[in-house]
C-alpha cells in the first residue's frame, strides 16, 4: 500500500514541534512563514488549504529551510526579505536586519521635515548616514515632497542591497548612494542638509558577547559594533554634523536607550545647537536623539 501524503498541516505541527525543541522563538508562526515561503504562497492560502498533501520535492525544500532556521539563521535572510513601515525590503547577510523601534526616526524625520517645508523649505536635502539596506532613505523619499536624499554606507555591498530596494519601490531616481565611512565622502561635496538621519552601530563589545547566535553569527558586525563603549559613532555624528548641516537643521540619531543622556551632555556643551531632546520608543525606552542647528 502507497503511504499516505503528509499534507500541510501535518507538516506544519511536525515542524513547528520541532521549533519548538530547538527552542526557537514562536515556533509555530514561524513554521508557517518558511512553508509560506517554501511554496511561494501566503498564510492564509495555507490555512485554506491544510488538507491538501505535499509531494517529495516540496517537502524537501521545506526541510532545508527548516534546517537553516534552527541553525538560528534569521527567518528574514532565509526568506530574504523583512517588513518595515508596511513595505518588503530585501534583506541579505550584507546588511543589518532593521527593527521596528527605527520606525520612530522615520516619524521624527516626517515631522521635522513638514515643520521645514512649512517655512518655505520647498526642497529639503537629507542625508541617510549609513543606509544600510535603505530603509531610512527609502521611507523617507516615498513619505516626502520635493525632496532629495543622500545615503552613505561604508560597505559596497549594503550599498547594492540599498539600491535594490529605491528601484523596488520606485524612489532610485530621488536618492544618490554613496560609499564610504561617516563624513569622509561628502567633504568635498560643498553641500549642506536639512535634516540628517542615522542608526548607526552603537552596541559595545560587552553588549555585544551576550548578543543571541542569530545576531552574533549572522548580522554584519561592522553595522552594530562600535568603539568607546559604543558610542564612537554616536560621537562622530554630532560632532561632524555642524559642518554639514543648513542653520536651523536637524540630526536626528537612533541609539541604545543607555546613551541618550551622554548624548544629550555633549550636544548641550556645543553652542552650535539651539535644542536637543531625546524620544521614547514603543517600550517607553529613550531611543532617539534629535538636535537643532541655531
Amino acid at each position: 500500500m502507497k503511504p499516505k501524503s503528509r499534507t500541510i498541516k501535518d507538516i506544519l505541527a511536525l515542524a513547528g514541534d520541532y521549533f519548538s525543541r530547538k527552542q526557537i522563538d514562536s515556533p509555530r508562526l514561524t513554521a508557517e512563514i518558511l512553508l509560506s515561503h517554501a511554496l511561494n504562497v501566503n498564510r492564509v492560502t495555507l490555512y485554506m488549504n491544510l488538507e491538501q498533501p505535499l509531494n517529495e520535492s516540496e517537502i524537501s525544500g521545506f526541510r532545508e529551510l527548516v534546517r537553516r532556521r534552527a541553525g538560528r539563521e534569521p527567518i528574514q535572510y532565509i526568506t530574504g526579505v523583512q517588513e518595515f513601515w508596511s513595505l518588503d525590503f530585501s534583506v541579505d547577510t550584507r546588511v543589518l536586519i532593521p527593527r521596528p523601534e527605527t520606525e520612530h526616526l522615520i516619524e521624527l524625520a516626517i515631522k521635522q521635515a513638514a515643520e521645514l517645508s512649512a517655512r518655505d523649505k520647498s526642497n529639503l536635502r537629507v542625508l541617510d548616514m549609513g543606509t544600510g539596506c535603505g530603509v531610512l532613505a527609502v521611507v523617507l523619499a516615498r513619505e516626502l515632497q520635493n525632496v532629495r536624499i543622500w545615503a552613505t554606507d561604508i560597505s559596497s555591498g549594503a550599498l547594492e542591497v540599498a539600491r535594490l530596494n529605491a528601484e523596488k519601490h520606485g524612489v532610485a531616481d530621488a536618492i544618490t548612494f554613496i560609499q564610504g565611512d561617516l563624513w569622509q565622502p561628502l567633504r568635498d561635496m560643498g553641500i549642506t542638509f536639512d535634516i540628517i538621519v542615522s542608526n548607526p552601530p552603537y552596541v559595545s563589545a560587552r553588549d555585544y558577547s551576550h548578543l543571541p547566535p542569530e545576531i552574533q553569527e549572522y548580522e554584519p558586525v561592522e553595522a552594530l559594533l562600535a568603539e568607546d563603549d559604543g558610542f564612537y559613532h554616536i560621537r562622530e555624528l554630532i560632532e561632524g554634523s555642524t559642518a554639514f548641516l543648513t542653520p536651523g537643521g536637524w540630526l536626528l540619531m537612533e541609539m541604545a536607550p543607555v546613551q541618550t543622556a551622554r548624548a544629550l551632555k555633549i550636544i548641550g556643551r556645543m553652542p552650535a545647537f539651539r535644542e536637543s531632546r531625546r524620544i521614547k520608543d514603543y517600550s517607553r525606552r529613550y531611543r532617539v536623539v534629535s538636535a537643532r542647528l541655531a
